[in-house]
């Protein structure tokens, strides 16, 4: 399993990232940090089978398609990671907490027991730093001439953990700026039949968070995570049609942030 930085990904493997829409015009940048389940050939299979990999802990479950239906409901761009989280979490500080589990929801995954920081400096240079270099350079090209922009990162979360099964439709992610959760999760509530989290099923206050920590607020741009469950978006048209759905509150959250 110890591979060089440059030889960890190679022919016919996936990129560390992808763009859609690069060009829209709205003032808001969404993310996908869990977007693929993919896994560099030189790592095989991770240890754990396809039907493991596929589940929660490897993915998040229809968060990349609901992102593309945001995006383009949107005129957004939107930037999606290459990997899976199991490979390296590209919403955890490379190294820390969660960065690269041995076990994630009760299972085993032995390609990541006892992994040396040079291991995970390799996945980090080659699948982690990528996707936020492309990050920073969206900004970059987003702010130039100080344009206000947003930043909103797509996540989705399993129905049931621990044997709770969590009631919530979706939910806001956030810490201390309030400019764009507070007007997004007024705008969801909008909607009576959505059961809407108010950092919940997680806290984006938890100092684990690398993507909105990183990004968002060293930039002081109105920023949050958005949760979908995962159950209600379990197949590309559910998912596009839930991205369908939230996009009015997002549109209209992202103007009353900006204002």
């Amino acid at each position: 399993m110890q591979q060089l930085p440059n030889q960890l990904l190679g022919p016919g493997d996936p990129a560390a990232f992808s763009v859609h829409n690069e060009r829209g015009k709205a003032p808001l940048l969404l993310l996908c940090d869990h977007a693929s389940k993919a896994v560099p050939k030189a790592l095989g299979s991770l240890g754990i089978s396809d039907d493991e990999l596929a589940r929660h802990i490897g993915w998040d479950i229809g968060g990349l398609d609901a992102a593309l239906a945001l995006a383009e409901a949107l005129d957004a761009p939107l930037v999606a990671s290459g990997y899976s989280r199991l490979v390296i979490d590209c919403n955890r500080w490379p190294g820390g907490e969660g960065s690269t589990p041995e076990v994630s929801d009760g299972t085993p995954v032995p390609a990541n027991r006892g992994l040396t920081k040079e291991q995970v400096d390799a996945r980090a240079d080659a699948c982690f730093w990528p996707y936020h270099r492309e990050v920073d350079r969206q900004l970059d090209r987003m702010t130039a001439g100080r344009r206000a922009v947003a930043l909103l990162v797509m996540h989705s979360f399993t129905p049931q953990m621990n044997g709770f099964k969590r009631p919530w439709h979706v939910g806001v992610l956030w810490n201390d700026d309030a400019r764009l959760p507070e007007p997004l999760l007024a705008e969801l509530r909008r909607d009576s039949a959505l059961i809407v989290g108010d950092n919940e099923p997680y806290s984006a206050r938890a100092s684990y968070e690398y993507t909105l920590n990183a990004h968002a607020r060293t930039r002081k741009l109105p920023h949050c995570s958005l949760e979908v469950r995962q159950d209600l978006i379990a197949t590309p048209d559910d998912a596009r049609a839930w991205g369908v759905r939230l996009a009015p509150a997002i549109g209209a959250a992202v103007t009353k942030a900006l204002l």
